[in-house]
């Protein structure tokens, strides 16, 4: 007697589909069916830096290392500019006094981590207003004139006379802002000055105070006639000599 047990199990898997239900996951792109709302943004809005971004950091940009770059020069306002002269994003500022020259990575460094070290725990926002984009090649000590430039040495930021390098702003008294700016003061070159927002513009070495207007140093001098100038009246009186009694 045959079983019938193959042929009944043969037709089970006959009727066997194998089928893929999918499931429904939410989209988080928006149906075009529902109407969305578009917020307007604002319109010509200034960043916080009108320069362009470059990438890396205010220390150390992503230039090219090889590439030789030459000593060049800190700029000269002769022309009446008083670019980076005035506190603009801060509440104060460290300005620099006594001679244009140039500044290492390094040096700048240490100045935020002083002032960073002075100021923790409170609440403040540091601007830096300088960027170290020129690159200081060295040869080495001992070694014969030629033979190239030399190799990549560190980072430096080219900086003008009264010009600010660092801003501040935040909840703290005038007289802890002072004292941090002193402590980065001496870490720095130079000779250093505490400003504040509101304070006039130097040109060059002379500062936009007491009537002194930027139309008066753009202004040329005048041409004096000899013949109109009119010599003082001289008056002789007896003088004691000093060393007699």
């Amino acid at each position: 007697m045959r079983s019938n047990a193959p042929s009944g199990l043969a037709n089970a898997f006959r009727f066997l589909r194998i089928t893929h239900t999918p499931t429904a996951r939410p989209s988080i792109l928006p149906s075009t069916g529902v109407a969305t709302r578009i917020v307007p943004g604002p319109q010509n809005v200034r960043l916080f830096s009108a320069s362009a971004s470059m990438a890396g950091n205010w220390l150390e940009p992503s230039l090219d290392r090889k590439k030789k770059m030459m000593k060049g020069r800190v700029r000269v306002a002769t022309g009446g500019s008083t670019k980076g002269t005035t506190v603009q994003w801060g509440d104060y500022g460290l300005r620099m006094t006594d001679h244009h020259r140039r500044i290492s990575a390094q040096q700048l460094k240490v100045a935020e981590d002083t002032i960073k070290a002075r100021l923790r725990g409170q609440k403040y926002r540091l601007y830096k207003r300088v960027c170290c984009n020129v690159g200081v090649y060295v040869s080495g000590n001992e070694m014969r004139m030629g033979k190239g430039k030399g190799s990549f040495d560190h980072w430096a930021a080219r900086v003008a006379v009264n010009q600010i390098i660092l801003e501040l702003r935040g909840m703290l008294h005038e007289q802890v802002v002072r004292d941090a700016f002193r402590l980065a003061g001496n870490k720095l070159p130079g000779q250093w000055e505490f400003v504040k927002k509101g304070e006039p513009a130097i040109v060059g070495i002379t500062k936009l105070e007491n009537g002194v207007t930027l139309e008066d140093l753009k202004r040329p001098r005048r041409k004096v006639v000899a013949e109109t100038l009119v010599p003082l009246p001289t008056t002789e009186e007896h003088r004691t000599p000093l060393d007699l009694p």
